[in-house]
């Protein structure tokens, strides 16, 4: 139990204080890589308070009550009054009063300029509570209404939003044993069929598990944290990648491994199959590789990115692979060749991931981007421009999903708003606020829902029938 400081005592904060609450923004923030550098860089997993129960928003809350207390100390006059002063406070830069004018009313950011009409009601939105800790990833079943999550809480859940379940019912907690302080599950991925799941955590291991939450197989080979796990077309093999700079193809059948690629030099982000046998993967070298199971030198390798490259997606006829990156630039590539086809260069910020339209009757491929910048943009990428710029957010962007049919769009960003976007027309059509920052977004296998995985250990699903 606390106690408060005796009067005249002197309160003081340790640097393994000020190292965990760093830790804890820079995963809440998404910096899932920089964080488990600085967590290996300052040890923080070995301090006295590396059990400590921090709130989601702790390192942010404290700065901003810290700047609350240097704007009364300020502000606070000889007779104890506080001046009256329209500038605000910053933590970067000295401050200057300027006297309240007019009507006295400060400028406002955030929900200004959203449409309230676009609000989903509190009806058509079920939330899902049981993670202890922030929710990074999300998955729906391939046919079933089957939610997949995964935490930083060591566990993946499955919640069950179908009829039959008569809304909802109690998750299947997937517990992932090992070393507690190496326990987020950073990426999962359904089988084609929806009888397996696939999960990837921080203790190194992939795991592979029945869609009743059965364990089925562990797979231990990487020496660090797996971020990123795809089954092939066909779901004959696993494919992962992680902070040991390699890439394994898995024989999910037996556990064991077909094929280690390290041709990366330094931890592997991304992955994903262009057929059941040829795949790339992308690192914060910048450099991206395309290989084929069986062959023991990549087929091509990508240069061009001048930052790490965050994330790679083919799109869905395998012509073309699109990759982002913290250079604040997408590009587009062929196997036709090492030259990107497109180099799109409109956001301001990091790119933090992107996602390919379903395949369209008409037209050509859509590519969606998510920034650090607030917006998302579409690209016509046959045309090689920008089609739409979505620019509701007021934060970073990290998440974006098409809908099964290609019409609508969800992002999610840190700002802690789920916009849903038509595809045709680049405008806002639905909106939900949660309760923290949304790391990932996903529809299910209908397109008439839409889950967000929050900052503050929720899962929202958003009814989305007309």
């Amino acid at each position: 139990r606390g106690t408060c400081p005796a009067p005249g005592a002197t309160m003081s904060i340790t640097s393994d204080e000020v190292n965990l609450l760093v830790y804890r923004y820079l995963q809440e923030s998404g910096f899932v890589h920089a964080a488990f550098t600085f967590a290996h860089e300052s040890l923080v997993a070995r301090s006295a308070v590396a059990d400590a129960d921090v709130p989601p928003g702790a390192l942010v809350s404290f700065l901003q009550k810290g700047l609350q207390y240097v704007e009364v100390e300020a502000h606070l006059t000889e007779a104890g009054e506080m001046k009256k002063c329209h500038n605000p406070f910053s933590l970067v830069s000295p401050h200057a009063c300027r006297p309240a004018a007019g009507s006295g009313d400060a400028d406002m950011a955030g929900d200004e300029g959203l449409d309230a009409s676009l609000e989903a009601s509190s009806e058509d939105v079920t939330l899902l509570h049981g993670h202890r800790s922030e929710v990074f990833t999300c998955a729906w079943h391939p046919s079933l209404d089957l939610l997949a999550t995964g935490s930083s809480d060591a566990t993946a859940r499955l919640w069950n939003l179908g009829a039959e379940a008569g809304g909802w019912a109690e998750p299947a907690v997937l517990n992932h044993v090992g070393d507690v302080r190496s326990k987020d599950v950073a990426t999962l991925d359904w089988h084609k069929e929806g009888e397996m799941l696939a999960t990837g955590s921080y203790d190194g291991k992939a795991r592979i598990w029945s869609k009743t939450g059965e364990l089925l197989s562990t797979l231990a080979h990487h020496k660090g944290p797996v971020f990123s796990l795809k089954w092939n077309k066909s779901g004959t093999a696993l494919l992962s990648a992680g902070v040991d700079r390699s890439a394994v193809v898995w024989d999910p059948s037996t556990g064991s491994v077909t094929q280690q690629f390290e041709f990366h030099n330094a931890p592997t982000l991304d992955v994903d199959w262009q057929s059941d046998s040829v795949f790339a993967s992308c690192s914060t070298d910048r450099m991206i590789h395309v290989c084929e199971v069986g062959k023991t030198r990549p087929l091509l390798t990508f240069e061009g990115h001048e930052h790490e490259v965050n994330a790679i997606e083919w799109d869905p006829t395998g012509r073309f692979l699109a990759s982002c990156s913290d250079d604040c630039t997408a590009k587009v590539w062929s196997l036709a060749g090492e030259d990107p086809v497109h180099d799109f260069r409109a956001h301001k910020k990091e790119i933090y991931t992107l996602k390919w339209s379903p395949p369209r009757a008409t037209g050509s491929p859509l590519l969606a981007t998510a920034s650090f910048d607030a917006t998302v943009r579409l690209w016509d990428v046959d045309a090689g421009k920008g089609v739409a710029t979505l620019d509701k957010h007021s934060s970073m962007v990290y998440a974006v999903a098409f809908s099964p049919n290609g019409e609508f769009l969800a992002s999610g960003s840190l700002d802690r708003y789920l916009h849903i976007w038509s595809v045709k027309e680049g405008v806002l059509v639905r909106t939900y606020k949660g309760g923290g920052g949304i790391f990932e977004v996903a529809w299910n296998a209908r397109g008439d829902k839409v889950a967000a995985c929050f900052s503050n250990n929720v899962v929202s699903v958003v009814d989305f029938r007309k």
